[in-house]
């Protein structure tokens, strides 16, 4: 089976990037023949897709035009037997790509986008997000069948695409446990690599700097945990974003409070050790205000490290109801404060949830489990009865 992966870039940043690469050899191993197209001319992964046998495209056009055309282009040249879309943009131009050539198209259904809570974000338009969930809608009426994270993803988005439930596989996002439990040996090293003592309770989270990331959330809770614990320490990794200068204000006040020269919080900035960092790090946090998925628990869940989350649809399908993590409301500081301190201090409690954790990981969110999975879902996409893009078949 050929299958050309169409998403907005290989940078190193985003779930979606991270999920592609980790992939790929799996796919490639089972016989699929890869091609990744990216839209945006960034660097990233490039290497790492290369070395596991993908070969790759970038179209960069400068319009979403230019975007189909390059693809369609790619398409004619490639003739691959299905097309698969990730994120927005990828999802436009590569919808109506295929519809253009005749190959058959599925998307990945990666968050629970056009909700009130996108509606209440700084910035956004609440036209211009109409506007994007119409035209998502629309040429998602091509595609042959969805991929959805998880259930409450697949449920949710099926309302507001408009698409029915039955179109929509759920497929979770893996982890490689070997690379994990290295990560977890590594402990020491990475925190001296920090210029941390073995004894400093350290919290740790990872995600980009924006309003759904619940990073300030996060801040104001970490002041209460402090006067608890007073040496704690908060390592925040992630690129900068739109929330960056007033996380740094929040967190200047906490340094102002603290013994001249301690640093509480730490902007570690993008890091590609994420894994090392939860293995260094005595609880993850994800104080998030909405996910699709939080592919960085499955992670955490496969190094062991205890877990204090917002208490989100998707998350309970990743963690069970608290057998696995710490569940709190989302957007209550007061609550995330109280969960930390208790995930720091009550140290048998917290360790039973992660052993728990890192059960569930190896039953259900291992890579090789999950590529099984994905490649049966190409297989129905191409079966037959399978909706086609478009009457005249796969391009040859």
């Amino acid at each position: 089976m050929h299958v050309l992966q169409v998403i907005d870039s290989v940078d190193r940043v985003g779930g979606a990037e991270r999920a592609a690469v980790a992939m790929a050899p799996g796919l490639i191993r089972r016989g699929i023949t890869l091609d990744v197209a990216y839209l945006l001319d960034l660097d990233g992964f490039q290497p790492e897709l290369v070395e596991a046998g993908a070969s790759l495209f970038g179209v960069h056009r400068g319009s979403r035009a230019g975007s189909v055309r390059g693809l369609a282009r790619v398409i004619r040249d490639r003739r691959p037997d299905l097309v698969h879309t990730t994120l927005y943009e990828a999802d436009i131009a590569g919808r109506i790509a295929a519809l253009a050539t005749g190959v058959p198209v599925v998307s990945s259904l990666v968050n629970t986008s056009y909700g009130a809570e996108m509606r209440t974000q700084p910035g956004i338009r609440p036209w211009k997000l109409r506007a994007a969930q119409g035209l998502d809608a629309a040429s998602g009426q091509g595609v042959c069948r969805f991929h959805a994270l998880t259930e409450h993803v697949a449920e949710v988005m099926s309302r507001r695409l408009r698409v029915r439930r039955s179109r929509i596989e759920v497929v979770p996002r893996g982890r490689d446990p070997e690379a994990l439990a290295a990560a977890r040996e590594r402990r020491a090293r990475t925190r001296a690599g920090l210029g941390l003592d073995a004894d400093v309770p350290v919290l740790v989270t990872a995600a980009r700097q924006e309003y759904q990331k619940g990073l300030d959330v996060l801040l104001t809770a970490f002041a209460s945990v402090r006067r608890e614990v007073p040496d704690a320490v908060l390592l925040l990794a992630g690129p900068p974003g739109g929330q960056t200068a007033s996380l740094r204000r929040a967190a200047a006040g906490l340094a102002g409070d603290s013994p001249e020269g301690a640093e509480p919080v730490r902007f570690l900035g993008y890091r590609d050790d994420v894994p090392d960092l939860m293995g260094a790090a005595d609880v993850f946090v994800l104080p998030s205000r909405w996910e699709g998925l939080g592919s960085v628990l499955i992670e955490a869940m496969g190094v062991g490290t205890p877990i204090v989350t917002s208490d989100l649809p998707p998350v309970r399908e990743i963690t069970g109801a608290g057998d696995c993590a710490a569940l709190v409301p989302p957007d209550s500081p007061e609550a995330l404060a109280t969960a930390l301190v208790s995930a720091l201090t009550e140290r048998e409690k917290t360790a039973m949830r992660a052993e728990t954790a890192y059960r569930r990981f190896g039953e259900e969110y291992t890579i090789d489990s999950v590529c099984d999975r994905m490649v049966a879902f190409y297989a129905r996409a191409l079966g037959p009865g399978a909706r086609r893009s478009g009457s005249s078949g796969p391009v040859r």
